[in-house]
């Protein structure tokens, strides 16, 4: 074996043990390059270690949005902002920005069924997982779901500081299922854990005002909204069903022209319900 095979083969141990399998399957077309002139030598490593890396980068945002639940990718780029001119895009883009993470905020995706809320938001948490983030994804029926069932079984305490770990919650669905007697409460008490400590977006066919229906109690709404309101970007989509925009004329005209969803102000209270804990139900 000549010195320069010898050299090679130390390389692709050097792979192996490096678990490099991308670099190792470019190696010798990469070389093949150099031979033939098309790259130097530093030009060669950067590409080797470039393909790893991308490769690495891509089962990281895999593992990552698994972890998240993102089972459907939705993204900014895929959404049509032309079917809602009433979205100011750049405003969308301002918050892939992610700041609003960093700052522990609350954005608000209001507007009727169909009107892009749940992609914004998947497209928002996607944006979150690249940048490496960490991401829980599940509509507030299922949030409530495990939060009751924890603390049937002793273990409420526990789940709520695990919805809590997540630096961006994303609450996906308000107002489109009943809320179960005494989920509003749980849910308070998952919000209140989470506020000015990490950052939520929360998406809702119904208005603000609709909140003590949806959650069958005034009190817990107003408790909710109080946190929720306080560092929070409210986005306001009008317009038709994205979905059902090829079937139009089929959509009786009151469906196609729902009234608009106007938060009211945010209440003034700040701190807990009254006679509460931090973690205590809002009712008190």
């Amino acid at each position: 074996m000549t010195g320069a095979a010898t050299t090679l083969e130390s390389i692709r141990k050097s792979l192996v043990g490096l678990r490099m399998p991308r670099a190792l399957e470019m190696l010798d077309a990469t070389l093949r390059r150099i031979e033939q002139g098309e790259i130097n030598s530093i030009e060669a490593l950067d590409l080797l270690l470039l393909e790893e890396l991308t490769v690495r980068e891509s089962r990281r945002i895999k593992a990552a949005l698994m972890m998240a639940r993102l089972t459907a990718v939705k993204t900014l780029a895929s959404f049509d902002f032309a079917f809602q001119p009433s979205l100011d895009r750049n405003r969308i883009l301002a918050l892939a920005e992610l700041k609003f993470i960093d700052r522990a905020e609350a954005v608000h995706l209001l507007g009727p069924p169909g009107t892009g809320k749940s992609h914004l938001a998947t497209a928002l948490a996607v944006e979150a997982v690249k940048a490496g983030k960490s991401v829980y994804f599940a509509t507030l029926a299922e949030i409530i779901a495990t939060l009751a069932k924890a603390e049937r079984e002793g273990q409420l305490r526990e789940r709520i500081r695990f919805l809590s770990r997540a630096a961006l919650l994303v609450v996906d669905e308000i107002g489109y299922l009943p809320v179960t007697p005494g989920g509003g409460n749980l849910f308070f008490q998952l919000v209140n854990a989470r506020y000015e400590k990490g950052a939520m977006i929360l998406t809702s066919n119904r208005g603000f005002a609709e909140w003590g229906e949806v959650f069958g109690d005034p009190v817990v709404a107003t408790a909710l909204l109080d946190r929720l309101l306080h560092h929070a970007a409210v986005i306001q989509i009008e317009g038709s069903s994205y979905r059902l925009r090829q079937h139009a004329e089929l959509v009786p005209e009151h469906v196609r022209s729902k009234a608009l969803i106007t938060p009211p102000p945010a209440p003034r209270r700040r701190g807990r319900p009254p006679g509460g804990k931090a973690n205590d139900h809002p009712t008190g």
